[in-house]
Formats: C-alpha cells, sequence, structure tokens
C-alpha cells in the first residue's frame, strides 16, 4: 500500500487515477508521496520516508529541489500541462496592450448611468485606440513547451515572429513552425521587436535578465510580457522607464506593488494556468509521474535527478538506486549484485548534474542483505526494491 499526501488542493481528475493500491493520508510524514502546487515547503520537515514531491505545474521554486535530492527523494513537475492556458492568456496580453480594453471596459462601467452612452460612446472610442497586431514583430525568449505555443500562434495572427533559446530541445525545435525566425543573439529582439515575451525558467543566470541595459535597446513602442516569473525583469528599472515613455507597456501576471498601478503596467493576478483544463492536466500528468516512480521506479520530469525509463519490469526484480555522480558508482553496484550471485538481466544509468540514478532489472530477488550492502555504498542517496 503506497500513501500520498496533497499540500493543495489537486483536481479530483487526477486523484481518480490512482488504484486501490493508494490511500491518501493527511500528514506528509505518513506519506511516501506528495502532490503540490503553490505550497511553500522550503521550511517543512521531509520525512525519511518520503520518495517524490510532484509539482502540478512547471514552477518549482516553492520545492527545496538540493535538500529533496539529498534526501534521496525526486521531484517531478509537469511541463507542458499548462502550455496552452498560459499561451492564450499571453496572446490576450499582447491585445491588452495593442488597444486599450482595459480603460475601455472602465469607461463603460463609469457611464453606465448615461441614458445615452451609445452615442457618448462614439465621440470619447479615440481615447482607447489602438494597434493590430497583425504585421508587427513578436520576440519570444525560450522555447519551450509555452514558448513554442505562442510563436506558433503568433504566425497565425500574421506576426513576424523571431525566437530565441541557445538551449533548444530537439522536440521543441520539431513543433516549431519554419515561420518562426531562429534568433541567435538575444540583444537582435531587444532592437527589432514590437512586442517581446518571455518564457524561461528563473535561475541565478536568468534573474532580472531583462533589465536596464537590454530595456535600453528597446524601441519606445515595445510592449514587453512575463508571463514567467516576475523576477525575470528587472521591475524597478521597467516601471522607471514606462513613466519616462521610453517604453510603451509592460504586461505581468505577477502582482506586487512595484508593478500594480503603475503606468503603462497592464497586471493580471497570477491567471497563466488557472483554468479547469490546465488544472486537470497538471493533476493528471503529476499522478502518472508519482505512479510510474513508485510502480516501476521510472523517472519523467524530474528537476533535480535525471530521466530514467526501463519501461514496466519483467524480469524477478528491479532495483533503483539515486546517488551521486561520482567516478565508479555502478561498477561497485554490479560488484554487490553479482557477488550476492545474482544476474543482472538489463540496467540503465542516468546522471544529471550531481545527482545520478541507477536501474538495475534481475533475473532473482534480491535480498535485505544485498539491499543493504547497496546501502551503505559511499554515495548512495536512497535505494529501493521496486520489485
Amino acid at each position: 500500500m503506497y500513501h500520498y499526501s496533497c499540500l493543495n488542493p489537486i483536481a479530483s481528475v487526477g486523484i481518480e487515477l490512482f488504484s486501490d493500491a493508494y490511500r491518501k493520508v493527511e500528514e506528509l510524514k505518513d506519506a511516501d508521496a506528495a502532490l503540490v502546487r503553490s505550497a511553500a515547503m522550503h521550511d517543512l520537515e521531509l520525512p525519511d520516508g518520503l520518495l517524490a514531491v510532484a509539482r502540478a505545474g512547471a514552477g518549482v521554486n516553492n520545492i527545496p529541489l538540493e535538500k529533496c535530492a539529498e534526501k534521496g527523494i525526486v521531484v517531478f513537475n509537469t511541463p507542458g500541462a499548462n502550455a496552452n492556458g498560459v499561451k492564450e492568456l499571453v496572446l490576450a496580453g499582447m491585445l491588452y496592450a495593442a488597444r486599450d480594453i482595459v480603460g475601455g471596459i472602465g469607461w463603460c462601467e463609469s457611464n453606465q448611468n448615461d441614458d445615452n452612452i451609445a452615442k457618448t460612446a462614439e465621440k470619447q472610442k479615440k481615447n482607447f485606440a489602438g494597434t493590430e497586431i497583425s504585421g508587427k514583430k513578436l520576440g519570444v525568449i525560450g522555447l519551450g513547451a509555452i514558448g513554442v505555443l505562442v510563436a506558433n500562434a503568433a504566425t497565425h495572427l500574421g506576426m513576424e515572429v523571431y525566437g530565441y533559446d541557445p538551449y533548444i530541445s530537439v522536440s521543441a525545435a520539431w513543433s516549431l513552425s519554419r515561420s518562426v525566425k531562429h534568433i541567435s543573439n538575444v540583444e537582435d529582439i531587444y532592437r527589432e521587436c514590437d512586442y517581446i515575451t518571455i518564457h524561461v525558467p528563473l535561475l541565478d543566470s536568468t534573474k532580472k535578465m531583462i533589465g536596464a541595459d537590454a530595456i535600453a535597446l528597446m524601441k519606445p513602442s515595445a510592449v514587453v510580457l512575463n508571463f514567467a516569473r516576475d523576477l525575470l525583469v528587472d521591475e524597478e528599472a521597467m516601471v522607471e522607464a514606462l513613466s519616462a515613455g521610453k517604453i510603451r507597456k509592460y504586461v505581468s501576471d505577477f502582482p506586487n506593488p512595484t508593478t500594480v498601478g503603475a503606468k503603462g503596467c497592464i497586471v493580471t493576478p497570477h491567471l497563466g494556468a488557472s483554468t479547469a483544463e490546465s488544472e486537470d492536466n497538471c493533476a493528471i500528468m503529476a499522478v502518472r509521474e508519482i505512479r510510474d516512480y513508485l510502480e516501476n521506479g521510472n523517472i519523467v520530469h524530474s528537476v533535480n535527478f535525471p530521466d530514467c525509463n526501463m519501461g514496466a519490469c519483467l524480469t524477478a526484480g528491479r532495483i533503483g538506486i539515486l546517488h551521486r555522480n561520482a567516478k565508479g558508482m555502478l561498477s561497485r553496484y554490479t560488484t554487490i549484485i553479482g557477488d550476492a550471485g545474482v544476474n543482472i538481466d538489463g540496467m540503465a544509468n542516468k546522471s544529471k548534474g550531481d545527482y545520478a540514478y541507477a536501474l538495475f532489472d534481475v533475473d532473482s530477488p534480491v535480498t535485505d542483505e544485498v539491499i543493504a550492502r547497496l546501502e551503505k555504498t559511499d554515495g548512495a542517496l536512497r535505494v529501493r526494491r521496486i520489485k
């Protein structure tokens, strides 16, 4: 019997995918796996029995990744599950910035008691006139699941699309429209584009990547859209540039005292993935990742350990070992297993930064003594008898 805990409400369509072999528990200390959305986990005590955490969403800033890795806890996210919801809001953000839709709606509401509002509106609508996005240049920084969808959709809206991603995956490259022009220098996007949307993870290397220097390269008519993470943009510099008329609009999905109410800022209350479809998709993917790891030992979409997938186990047993990425680790494990008279039928070993993961399919059961010897190997973080 496996036990799971939900640190946030998780869509029932995902929870229903757990079989009768799973039982929900209220306390994290009793769980083999945890499902989370936005709950902060950095200050939580991580129990020794916790094997996995699945974030029903893409960002994992609320999860202590290294702390989890050191305790042999695999952290999953759900890349692409909410991509369409975010894409649609980015497109809406471009339209809000291009035409003063928000201002127009506000005017209508403030004049709701005017019996001649239709006639008055004809005189006032020039105050809310804008531009069309067709024919404009859109720069997409980051061509992951969301960035590719935004880029492709924009081409169908008649935009000239430029994409920048020095680390674009093969899958993303195949999915990207041939109409999108690949840019090797991000500064070309800053200089040339009318709309700039950012879709990269928040890392030390990307924090405030759109700062004063980048803004200085942009057109005074440029619009910057941020539906990824607020800290990707130096918002103090952005607000200052907007106030001075050096840039046209900043559209953000992350409300804070710096941007809300500031001149030229259009801010929404973190609505990117807040659709019923996105929440369902994230929940389904998160539960499937948890089940595949607990039942088969496979890692798919982990953010702190390498992906490693050997499918369903068809042999007598399977062992999974989370370990440090150091020389000679695999040979130590195979020696211990071989010395016990157990034949290895198949194996896989993948690494990611400081950490690695090994899977062994064996043709006879592995004893507790062998598991104990593997656990004592220097560098081993967690050893699991999966089958």
